[in-house]
């Protein structure tokens, strides 16, 4: 959760002993006093409720079966492992062109060899995922001293595309898998070099006896057009719609 923090006033009070400050107030003095300061908080409170603090929510129980042990770090945001990317602060259009995440797995082996996976298992939608699995990220041959720490230095096999969820797909699932390697050299096949969706993640798996992951995540995001906020922006009548459609 992003912490909000809430304007407030200094006030300070007469030492005892001191000189007085003037002529004792009269009881309507007091009462216009008394008024305004009431009015300051009133007018605090209602320039909070304004500004909502942004709301990083969890998925449902449902899609929170496979969040284990990885944290998932992007600019602004922080962890969005096992949560929805908040529509504030225009993050759901910042992620379709920030850099690859910081991918962290505390319980990494230090001896030992890794292989990250990212994919997309709703493209073109939840509903009719024909596309299934799109390749989002692929790297092997990760250090697991470097994994421990988020440092992703391997064998980039497929290079790092930001979630690009299509308008009116709903949500997406962007999911995180670690995968213990075993000896020999991992490779995509000409073919699979071609696209990044329809991959066959299983077997691809099966082809370099690569078991259970070892740890995965997901968090999930829609377009940012088809958020209420870019809706309600877009009914207006001050902003123009935005025709772009992305991937």
């Amino acid at each position: 959760m992003v912490p909000s923090t809430t304007p407030g006033s200094t006030f300070k009070a007469r030492r005892p002993g001191a000189a007085p400050w003037g002529s004792r107030p009269s009881s309507w003095t007091m009462k216009l006093a008394i008024a305004a300061l009431w009015l300051g908080l009133v007018m605090v409170v209602t320039e909070d409720e304004d500004n909502s603090p942004c709301v990083y929510q969890k998925l449902l129980e449902e899609d929170t079966v496979m969040c284990k042990g990885l944290e998932v770090y992007y600019p602004e945001m922080g962890n969005v492992a096992c949560m929805f990317v908040p529509e504030c602060n225009n993050f759901r259009q910042k992620i379709t062109y920030w850099p690859e995440p910081i991918v962290k797995f505390p319980g990494a082996l230090d001896d030992a060899t890794y292989m990250l996976v990212m994919v997309d298992p709703d493209a073109p939608s939840r509903s009719e995922p024909k596309e299934k699995f799109w390749r989002h990220w692929l790297v092997a041959d990760i250090k697991g001293s470097d994994l421990k720490k988020g440092n992703i230095q391997g064998q980039e096999l497929t290079v790092y595309n930001p979630p690009s969820p299509p308008v009116t797909t709903g949500f997406h699932r962007y999911q995180f898998f670690v995968y213990l390697q075993e000896e020999g050299i991992v490779s995509l096949l000409p073919k699979e070099n071609k696209t990044r969706g329809s991959w066959k993640l299983d077997k691809f798996l099966s082809r370099f006896h690569l078991k259970e992951p070892e740890a995965s995540t997901q968090f999930m995001t829609q377009n940012y057009q088809d958020s209420p906020i870019a809706k309600a922006s877009e009914g207006d009548g001050n902003n123009p719609k935005d025709n772009l459609r992305q991937r």
